[in-house]
Parts: C-alpha cells; structure tokens; sequence
C-alpha cells in the first residue's frame, strides 16, 4: 500500500511533551571501554535496562495511558503480550490506579506471567502463540469496552520511546556517528529515528534485526508492511509478523541502514554487555551490540562514536546455559569440525600434535568402523580466517575436514549424541521440528506423531526457550515417502527434512 511521508514536526512535539517521566527514569549512557579497545571505536551504551521493568517498554505504554479519556479510564485497559509490553502496561496502569487485563500465550515461562501479576493485573492465558492470545484478547476488548494499548504500532507509544533519543543527544559525546537500535514491530526505532532525524539529522539510525526475524528489513525491500511465515524465537522480545503501518512510514522516513545478525553473534553479544557491565540482558536487548560489531567489521569503521541500545534484561535464567554455550561461536572464537582419521593406534596422538598447541573445547568419538574414525572436534580460534587456516592445515596434513561452525544441527544436536552410528536401520527420514515448550509438551509431540513409522533417532534438549527444538529420525519405506511428507505438513509443528545435512551423514546416519 502507498505510504505518506510522515510528519516529523509533529511526532518531535508529542515526544517533547510525553509524560513518561512520572513512571520512567532518564537511564545512563555508559561507556563499554573493553568493547571499544576491541573495535577501535568508542561505544557507548544507553540502559534501558535499568527502568523499573527492565525495559524501554513502559515509555511508550505509560504514555499512551496517560492520556486515557476519563470514561476510557474507567473501563480500563488490556493488551496482548509474553513480555515487556505487558509488564509497562501492568506498571502504568497500577500507577494510575486502572484496570488491566493482559492476555499472555500459555507457554509464556512462569517468571513473566508473576512479574505481571506483581504488578496488579489480570493475567489471562491463551493460545500457544502470541497470534492466538491476540485473537483472544480481541474479543476481550470486543466484549468489555477496555481500550486495547498496541505494543507498538501507536503515535503515542511511538513517542513515549521517542524520548530515549531525546536523551542520548542531551547525555551524547562531543560528536556522534551512528545509533544502533533493535527492530521488533518498530515502534522504538520509529521513535528515536523521527527525533534524531528532526534535531540532528546527520546522525546515522541503524536497525537490528535477528536474520530469522526480518519483518521490517523485508518490509521496506517491499515497500509496505509483509506477513511473515515464522518468526525465530530466540530474540523473542523482537519476534514480529509483521511490522505497523505508523512505525513502517517513520522507518522508511528516518532510518539510514538496517543490519541483520544470527542467534550465535546475539549470545556473543551478550557476554560483551557483561563483560563490560556485569549485567545480563536479554537477547533483544544484546541485538543493537551484535548489529554494531557486524557493521564495525563489515564497513572497517575506526574512530567513530557509537551508541548501541539495550532494550531491555528480563532473561529467563535457564536461557543462559544456550548463552554460554553459543557465545564463543558468536565471537568467532571457536570453531566445530568433523575429522576423518585412521582408525588406529596413535592416531589420536598424531591428529592432536596436527592441531598442535591450539586449546581443544571439545572432542567427541564413538568406534563406528574399523578403517577410519569420525571425530567432532571444537577448537579455540582467534576468528573466522583463522578457522579456515585450521582447516586448510588439517586437509593439508592428510584429514578429511568439515567446518561445522554454521551448522545448526551439529550445534543443537549432533555435539550431544556422538557415539556410533545404528546397524540394521533402513529408508531413515530425518527432520527437525519445533513446538510450543510447556509442561506436557514433549508427551504432546510424541502422541501427534503417533506410532505409524518407527522413530530410528530422537534427540531433546531444553534450552530454557519457548519452544523446544527436536531432531527425530522415522524408518520410512520408499512406497510410503509421498504420504509422510504430507504427515509432516499436517502436524502443525514447524519442520525440516534434514537428510542431506553433513553433521549428520559424519555422526549419525546408519551404516
């Protein structure tokens, strides 16, 4: 659809008379010294992190409440929302002394759904995914008459956030080059992009996208708003369909660049923000870090200011031990392989005086043949040139190597089950699913699959996320191929036929 150029006089003067500041905080623009000796950049970090709710969210809730009309006020407010949206609406709306009601995805982790309720208001759980507890909180709103405060497509909540720029330029350096802001529906980076643009234009806006999550980089290729399929989960604070049609223009109007990243450089993010601070945040609020460190890299920036947002810290604990394990890859300093080497006496010795005095993260083997071993290997490395030398020295030195560095399945999985491969399996069909994590969920996978085809291979770990991620193989004759890929398709669960992957034809596929 065609978009007009918005108004940026407008949206500078409803930023400058927001009212966010009766519940918010003015947070720091902190100094990230060790990130900046590494990029040979100054970087600076503005926390919003540090608001009550540990999020930039209650900005732009407490605002568009605020000027609530007295009978909107009284039939109070609802929205639909499995993190930070909800707890700014629950923290504003106690502060005014309104009703609320958030509807939240049943699979929301406990942690969250409490924090809101600490806050006063009504939790009421629905749905799987936050698209089913929309629906449902539609038909709340339908039915009750409470005014329903969007997440992020609203001019009023697009200028509470707006007011973060306002004090980045007032706390900023002698001079700034660039601000790094995440994109999730857009509403934060619309606001911020329409006041720099407004008041200092020559300041480059960056988004930040996670690569699985582009709703407003694929928007704006496009032209207008586009509906993703699926949404990745990991930056679940990020996690959009699609984006709003107000944030969209304001983007299209104000925003220089949008940088996207993959979940590994969000987990190196993360460590850097800790590095730094001490603090945790959450992988939304990493996202702006690992867009800048991408667009350092990629664009050979020296000697610039940059300023990088953290969004928000309301990281479930158990998410960490995924943090922890993907950070290293993230930062390029460590590499996976798969190694071929004579099935022999010494023949460890000798692979490790090839890898000589590099540090070995990992080493997993299985006797599987007697004429050659297949080894999955981690090895500590400075970056991804020097990842390739190992490689390139390793295939020089008589090793058949495979970098799985970037390969999703031998990270997720196939790190985990190394220990020989199955004898006597045939016709083995091998997919990869994801569904909605909550009690009872993995027993509700197995019953939907049901016992029609012998499962061959299952592997589950929980990572502390939304959804859980399962690698799953099924005996499947030739003759019933046509009728199990239509299986797949009606289940429900997002999949992937995973035959061809390389991690799994080293480790895993029968012999």
């Amino acid at each position: 659809m065609p978009t007009t150029r918005p108004n940026l006089d407008e949206i500078l003067r409803a930023i400058l008379t927001s009212r966010v500041y009766e519940v918010a905080r003015e947070t720091p623009l902190d100094a990230a010294p060790r990130l900046s000796r590494r990029l040979s950049n100054t970087v600076w970090l503005k926390r919003e992190d540090q608001q009550p709710v540990f999020s930039f969210k209650l900005r732009g809730a407490y605002n568009r409440i605020s000027r609530l009309t007295a009978a909107e006020r009284e039939r109070g407010v609802i929205t639909a929302s499995a993190g930070n949206h909800a707890q700014g609406v629950a923290l504003s709306a106690k502060h005014l002394g309104l009703r609320a009601v958030i509807v939240m995805p049943s699979t929301t982790p406990e942690i969250k759904v409490e924090a809101v309720r600490a806050f006063g208001a009504e939790v009421v759980l629905a749905g799987d995914h936050y698209s089913e507890a929309q629906l449902h909180c539609d038909k709340l709103a339908a039915e009750s008459g409470m005014t329903f405060i969007h997440p992020f497509d609203d001019p009023l909540v697009i200028a509470g956030q707006g007011t973060i720029a306002d004090e980045i330029l007032r706390q900023r350096p002698a001079s700034l080059d660039a601000i790094f802001v995440p994109i999730g529906g857009g509403g934060l980076i619309a606001g911020i992009g329409a006041y720099v643009k407004a008041v200092m234009p020559e300041v480059r806006v960056i988004g930040v996208e996670p690569v699985d999550s582009d709703a407003m980089r694929q928007a704006i290729a496009a032209g207008h708003p586009v509906e993703l399929d699926n949404v990745g989960l990991f930056a679940d604070g990020v996690a959009v369909r699609k984006v709003g049609n107000h944030t969209f223009a304001l983007v299209q109007a104000t925003v220089d660049e949008i940088v996207v990243v993959n979940n590994d450089e969000i987990c190196a993010a993360i460590k850097d923000v800790f590095d730094d601070t001490r603090a945790i945040v959450e992988p939304a609020g990493a996202l702006a870090i690992a867009g800048l460190k991408s667009w350092v890299e990629r664009n050979e920036s020296r000697d610039r200011n940059l300023v990088a947002l953290l969004s928000g810290a309301n990281m479930n604990f158990d998410r960490l031990r995924f943090v922890a394990e993907r950070a290293e890859l993230g930062e390029s300093r460590e590499a996976l392989f798969a190694v071929t080497i004579p099935e022999k006496s010494g023949a460890f010795r000798q692979f490790c005086a090839a890898i000589g005095r590099r540090v070995v993260t990992e080493f997993n083997y299985r006797l599987s043949g007697r004429q050659a071993a297949e080894i999955f290997v981690g090895l500590a490395v400075r970056s991804r040139e020097d990842a390739k030398q190992v490689q390139s020295h390793l295939t020089t030195a008589g090793y058949q190597t495979i970098d799985l560095t970037d390969n999703e399945i031998a990270k997720m999985h196939v790190r985990y089950m190394v220990g020989g491969r199955a004898q006597g399996v045939v016709r083995e069909r091998v997919c990869r699913f994801e569904f909605p994590e909550r009690p009872g969920a993995l027993l509700q996978f197995l019953d939907t699959l049901g016992g029609r085809w012998n499962i061959s291979l299952f592997h589950y770990r929980n990572h502390g996320s939304d959804f859980g991620r399962v690698l799953a193989a099924f005996e499947v004759p030739p003759e019933d191929n046509s009728a199990f890929e239509g299986f797949l398709a009606a289940l429900g669960y997002r999949y992937s036929i995973e035959e061809g992957n390389a991690a799994y034809a080293r480790f895993l596929a029968p012999i």
